[in-house]
């Protein structure tokens, strides 16, 4: 027999797709985008279109397993689950009764998007628990700080919107890469006489395919928006209406300004003064315009003052009055769920009276080694593979080594850090389990029900933290609900975005609609996040400094190490999840190299090179081509570590310095040497 299933694209993706699953026989047979969900529109990225390629791989984690060999060496024996459950409990009471909970670390990001599997059952037990809490930094939290300083709130344009735009500027963005349902949009505008420019320091496919590419220096994106500001202002083509009406502190950021020339903002761009000026005109002078911002931005030392001054440029336009203008970075604040409801932090106060210790997973590295009172003596890693995607990879692997440490990873396949685990059990994908997801890229809420049954003894990171709770006698009624349960407490809010929207209804339709205007202008009439609904330009705290790590930043570390490295995501992968395909490897093997550099360091493509710092090496294939400027080498990710030759990917580099607000990484903020290897 043949069936059609829904299903929700779980994976870290502004896009959220809604899929379709054609059955036989029991056993998924292909996999489709929803043509009715009107961002999906029918088709998917070419990651997902091979999903069912990793759901039936044979590399698939069935059972629950055990480490037998050393740590790293990815060694396991099969054992029960009531084997595992039991070992894991144990260990965790044991550890909290010697030093307190807090010497407990989860450790997780987005693998899933789902509310239940990322943000449910998992943190009610560590709450209950009274673990450490986790700072999950590792994305976005530059990117929001500086949005939510610029606009107070985390809306923004809806991608539907896009074909109504004149001028679009993807800015940091590889649409074609990360946002690959926008670029329907996008073409339906270009069509429509709609002029595509994209500015980034690695002119990747969507550049290549724009209008005209702004090549810029990594981490000066800061400077560049002062610069068009200083010519919208200086030749009065913001919208002095809207400033007035909906904004406060114009007469201070017109000061501030002033001093940020084009020629200035040209030295430290590498974009030549009168292409500033020439963009900055364009964009005030033509209706309607968006910016498609995306958080490449914000992965440097500078990166929330960045997302900030690019995303006030909208404001003193006033685009954000029309259908197809304003700024897109994120939409993920406009759902307005019952979160604390259903992952209930008040539960802290049962295991310690109070709140417990946040730890910056962008740190995990210092957290592992240095950390004390009390310190890290047991990690539960799920839904991430902080071995792959962490910086300053030695001490993340100094720290999993530690002998004193358990570990325990709920993983689909044996990555890079389930090699480290002492206990590794099995999770279902996305495709198995239950799930209501938001997106950041649009504007619908969806639910997921399982399209296909787990295979082995795999179990959902719902059931096993429930059955975790079970076994440490946590006899809150919370931990006995049903995901069913868990949705309608998600539900539960009298926000008018969400109100009115029911289980009941998402069964029925599988996507809904926000309940918001249609268009969604956020900001066409103030309605910023401060308590006047006003823009605060705030220019007091406005202005940019080089990252210490580029070349202008500290000149002794730039004599060393003369290349600034970025590691943007790549074409076929998502982050670290399809590592375990031969194209993607090969896809994250490689560094990308200017013609000149590459002819100065007697180097040509297909060569192996060695690239190093301080904190580390790693060695890839170099491919000299057009794409980077001069001085700067490009390395997509994240490859999976154990796959290279010398064990390490580009995170062994990177460092873990903060950005400059929402401690964030700074992976675009990293000086490195590259040397040829061999003869």
């Amino acid at each position: 027999m043949t069936e059609t299933r829904h299903s929700v694209c779980a994976l870290d993706c502004p896009d959220c797709c809604s899929l379709l699953v054609t059955i036989e026989d029991g056993r998924g047979v292909k996999l489709r985008g929803n043509p009715d969900h009107p961002v999906t529109r029918g088709f998917l990225c070419g990651k997902v279109a091979q999903y069912l390629e990793r759901e039936y791989s044979p590399g698939r984690l069935l059972y629950p397993q055990r480490r037998t060999g050393a740590k790293g060496e990815g060694r396991f024996e099969r054992i029960s689950w009531d084997e595992a459950l039991d070992t894991v409990a144990g260990r965790l009471k044991s550890i909290a009764a010697e030093l307190g909970p807090e010497a407990i670390l989860p450790y997780s990001y987005k693998g899933s998007m789902g509310f239940l599997n990322s943000g449910g059952m998992d943190l009610r037990f560590f709450h209950r628990l009274g673990a450490s809490q986790l700072d999950q930094t590792i994305c976005s939290t530059a990117g929001a700080a500086g949005l939510n300083k610029a606009l107070g709130v985390r809306y923004g344009t809806e991608p539907e919107q896009f074909r109504n735009a004149a001028l679009i500027l993807a800015w940091g963005a590889n649409v074609l890469a990360t946002n690959i349902h926008l670029w329907p949009f996008i073409m339906e505008a270009r069509r429509n006489g709609a002029r595509l420019y994209t500015i980034d320091p690695h002119r990747n496919r969507t550049g290549a395919a724009s209008d005209k590419h702004f090549s810029i220096n990594p981490g000066s994106d800061t400077a560049l928006a002062l610069a068009m500001m200083h010519v919208i202002l200086g030749e009065q083509l913001y919208d002095a209406d809207y400033v007035a009406r909906y904004t406060e502190g114009f007469d201070g950021l017109r000061e501030r300004v002033r001093h940020w020339t084009p020629q200035r903002a040209a030295e430290l761009t590498g974009i030549a003064a009168e292409e500033i000026v020439s963009l900055a005109r364009e964009y005030a002078t033509t209706r309607p315009a968006v910016i498609r911002l995306n958080y490449g931005v914000q992965r440097s030392e500078r990166g929330a003052m960045a997302v900030r001054a690019i995303a006030l440029l909208p404001v003193l336009t006033g685009s954000w009055k029309d259908i197809g203008g304003g700024l897109q970075l994120s939409t993920s604040q406009a759902f307005h769920v019952n979160r604390a409801g259903l992952s209930r932090p008040d539960l802290q106060q049962k295991a310690l009276d109070r709140s417990a210790r946040v730890v910056n997973m962008t740190e995990l590295g210092t957290a592992l080694t240095e950390l004390r009172n009390p310190p890290v003596r047991a990690i539960v890693v799920y839904n991430s593979n902080p071995v792959a995607i962490a910086p300053n990879q030695n001490a993340v692997l100094s720290g999993l080594r530690r002998p004193d440490l358990f570990t325990v990873v709920l993983e689909q396949f044996q990555t890079d850090t389930a090699d480290y685990a002492d206990i590794l059990l099995p999770v279902t994908t996305f495709l198995e389990h239950t799930d209501v997801y938001f997106a950041y890229g649009h504007y619908y809420l969806q639910l997921a029900r399982p399209a296909l049954p787990p295979p082995g003894e795999t179990k959902s990171n719902v059931e096993i933290f429930r059955l975790l709770a079970e076994r440490m006698g946590f006899a809150d009624a919370c931990f006995r609900e049903s995901e069913d349960d868990m949705i309608r407490t998600l539900l539960d809010t009298q926000h008018p975005f969400i109100k009115g929207i029911t289980l009941e209804e998402l069964d029925r339709n599988r996507f809904v609609r926000l309940r918001i205007p249609e268009p969604f202008q956020p900001f066409a009439a103030g309605g910023f996040g401060n308590s006047d609904g006003k823009c605060h330009f705030d220019a007091e705290s406005l202005d940019y400094t080089p990252p210490v790590e580029s070349r202008f930043g500290e000149s002794s570390l730039r004599a060393k190490y003369p290349f600034e490295l970025i590691s943007p995501k790549s074409h076929d992968s998502m982050n670290s999840t399809f590592g375990h395909r031969d194209s993607v490897d090969r896809q994250t093997a490689r560094l990308h190299l200017n013609v000149g550099d590459a002819r100065r360091l007697g180097v040509r493509t297909s060569d192996q090179v060695r690239i190093h710092n301080d904190r580390g090496s790693c060695i890839l294939m170099a491919q000299v081509d057009d794409t980077v400027s001069e001085g700067v080498v490009c390395a997509p990710s994240v490859r999976w570590a154990k796959r290279a030759p010398d064990r390490r990917n580009v995170n062994a580099l990177t460092s873990e310095r903060l950005t400059d607000a929402g401690g964030g990484p700074t992976f675009y903020s990293c000086l490195v040497q590259v040397e040829r290897i061999g003869d």
